[in-house]
């Protein structure tokens, strides 16, 4: 792919087929959520194609191939989430802009977007090296573009969120740190705590 001056990588998704019955759903940094035809992507150029636009000052940080009737989890920076229908963000075109997603507080941005199953739990980490996990069904289901609620407690002590995952007991991770030190650890190991815990620590 011919990247533009400035420009980075953010996001890939593995595809079989150009399914008609799913779309790409991708999430901004200031909040927006995009979702589109998957088979709108199906005959790129050698230069690319336009696939979401954005406004100034943001970025994609994600993006998912979903299926009908799945529900949605933003997660952002400063430790809140918000879940809703997928079915809440109307399709539209490559070259649209997407509707607002999550409502943020000053100085906070999205940094991750997942694709729950009811069952699932949400793995968060966070900068400093903790992390925790929360049964998804905590997190009540509410409407597209509010202000969510709290994911996991942001202390000077574990750190801004970097990152959340969904998982389930049979699930391992990997963490690697920004010098390339990696962790290996069983999603079972990391207990399951409520929404405002601060975690515990998983990488030093």
């Amino acid at each position: 792919l011919s990247l533009q001056k400035d420009e980075q990588l953010s996001a890939f998704v593995a595809v079989k087929s150009f399914d008609p019955d799913k779309c790409l759903v991708m999430a901004t940094k200031q909040g927006t959520i995009k979702k589109t035809k998957l088979e709108a992507y199906s005959n790129p150029r050698k230069a690319g194609i336009i696939a979401i636009t954005l406004d100034a000052g943001d970025e994609l940080i994600g993006a998912k191939v979903v299926e009908p009737r799945r529900e949605v989890v933003l997660i952002t920076k400063q430790g809140k989430a918000i879940r809703f229908p997928e079915d809440q963000a109307r399709e539209v075109g490559r070259s649209a802009r997407g509707v607002r997603g999550i409502r943020l507080n000053k100085g906070d941005e999205v940094v991750s977007m997942v694709i729950v199953e009811p069952k699932d739990t949400l793995l968060t980490v966070t900068r400093l090296g903790f992390g925790k996990r929360t049964r998804v069904e905590e997190y009540r289901v509410q409407s597209r573009g509010g202000k969510g609620i709290i994911n996991i407690k942001v202390t000077k002590r574990n750190g801004e969120v970097v990152a959340a995952k969904t998982g389930t007991d049979r699930d391992e991770i990997m963490l690697i740190s920004q010098e390339g030190m990696v962790v290996r650890c069983a999603v079972k190991d990391v207990r399951t705590t409520g929404r405002g815990s601060q975690g515990v620590r998983l990488i030093n």
